[in-house]
């Protein structure tokens, strides 16, 4: 088949690659220059583990392509996905379809003939038919067949959530939209990959009820982790406790200082106010929402109080920047209102990350020192934070953190060292959901 992705970004890229990985031909129309010619010249805008090599061995086989040149792209395309962002509109938290209803306009326009246009991005419910409507008005004198096929890819494992999927979902109410898309899927049908097909309005709303869910679920067990700190229990055992519950799940129990990136945030704030404009109000994501951002805020007190009440003059590492590990994405991440406060109230920066640094230097205070390193940003400094739990970080021991540090307190956002360990070596610690470990031994700084 010949598809076109429009939009080169996360979402797109990631489509369009997995798409000629099975066997199709994919044109991806990406109309920023600066990430055509990054793209043209074989450079990814996005940091995602095995893209690099899934879409250079795509477009050396000649069936990825990637250009600005819309009509091209639609010439011949059996379906034509819109993959172009709707970030949160300023001021309601609704999602901007400004882009989307651009792109759907400019491909009415060039259409020659019946084609399946296929919304790949996060839309609120209603947009399907608004789309419809835009293709009537273009182009009136063709049949329209509009999709809805929301993306279900983690971010770090968007590859691997795409060629073996939970789920896909497809919705859509015409039978060439049908009959185009599960041609398209069957690679995934072969391997038994469910495939729900609904209506447009159950598919859009789909991709928000799960988003808002799991960040109910993170939402649900940060706040066990704070109750657990309070009367001293573990909350990694209260979290295996009940994730063993088949009805419950072990996934998404994981403690930490707030959910981010491109999702979470968006989606949840986004269906808020779809629920709201529809008077059937969500209140028990609009809690997720206010108590996740007051989490992410509230992160750097717990720095400051480790720290004895004031981090001025004082040097804080920081491990980690992006949401979360394998991926480049700042959005909506912790770091951004940890690094502010503590900046604002006099600290000293060093920070390190494996992918992030370049997304983050735009986004962060001037005067911050970025390593090279993990070990070389806890070099002198009197705390360290964790902030992301990428892998390379629990390869560092607890005695080389006290080697190369001047003071002797952790902070562990992340629960990825063991505290026992900390306390012999003779660092003090503080975790998520657990109780501070003091030292062992001496916790001041030799000399």
């Amino acid at each position: 088949m010949r598809i076109a992705v429009i939009g080169g970004g996360y979402v797109g890229l990631v489509s369009g690659a997995c798409f000629a990985e099975f066997g199709n031909e994919v044109a991806v129309v990406e109309a920023d220059q600066a990430k055509r010619t990054a793209l043209l010249d074989g450079r990814l805008p996005i940091y995602e583990p095995g893209l690099d090599k899934l879409v250079a061995e795509n477009v050396a086989a000649g069936r990825l392509s990637f250009g600005g040149d819309l009509a091209s792209a639609v010439d011949g395309a059996e379906a034509v996905f819109i993959a172009v962002g709707t970030p949160s509109r300023r001021g309601d938290g609704h999602a901007d379809l400004t882009y989307v209803f651009a792109a759907v306009e400019e491909v009415a326009r060039v259409l020659q003939r019946p084609t399946v246009i296929v919304t790949k991005s996060t839309v609120p419910v209603g947009t399907g038919r608004r789309v419809a409507e835009i293709l009537q008005r273009v182009r009136p004198e063709f049949d329209v067949h509009v999709a809805s096929n929301p993306e279900f890819l983690r971010e770090g494992n968007a590859i691997g959530d795409f060629m073996r999927p939970d789920r896909v979902v497809i919705g859509c109410e015409t039978e060439m939209a049908r009959e185009v898309l599960r041609r398209l899927y069957r690679p995934l049908y072969l391997i038994e990959a469910p495939i729900v097909f609904t209506g447009i309005e159950t598919a859009e709303l789909i991709k928000y009820a799960g988003n808002s869910f799991l960040a109910m679920k993170v939402t649900f067990i940060n706040e066990m982790a704070d109750l657990c700190e309070r009367v001293g229990a573990d909350i990694h055992d209260v979290a295996r406790g009940i994730g063993l519950d088949g009805r419950i799940g072990r996934k998404f129990l994981h403690p930490g200082p707030g959910f981010g990136g491109s999702c979470f945030p968006k989606d949840t704030l986004a269906l808020t106010r779809i629920a709201q404009d529809a008077g059937a109000p969500t209140r028990l994501v609009e809690a997720t929402v206010a108590v996740n951002d007051a989490r992410k805020a509230g992160m750097a007190m717990r720095v400051i109080n480790a720290a004895g009440g004031t981090v001025r003059g004082k040097t804080v590492a920081l491990f980690g920047l992006t949401f979360k590990p394998e991926t480049d994405d700042m959005r909506d991440s912790p770091a951004l209102p940890i690094v502010d406060r503590l900046v604002s109230d006099g600290a000293i920066l060093r920070v390190y990350d494996p992918e992030g640094m370049a997304q983050a230097k735009p986004m962060l205070p001037e005067g911050i020192t970025y390593c090279q390193s993990a070990l070389e940003a806890a070099e002198g400094a009197d705390v360290l934070v964790v902030v992301t739990e990428w892998n390379e970080f629990r390869a560092i021991t607890p005695d080389q953190l006290k080697t190369v540090m001047s003071g002797r307190i952790v902070v562990d956002l992340r629960n990825v060292y063991d505290p026992q360990a900390m306390s012999a070596a003779g660092m003090v610690y503080h975790s998520i959901g657990r109780p501070s470990v003091e030292a062992a031994q001496d916790t001041q700084a030799p000399g």
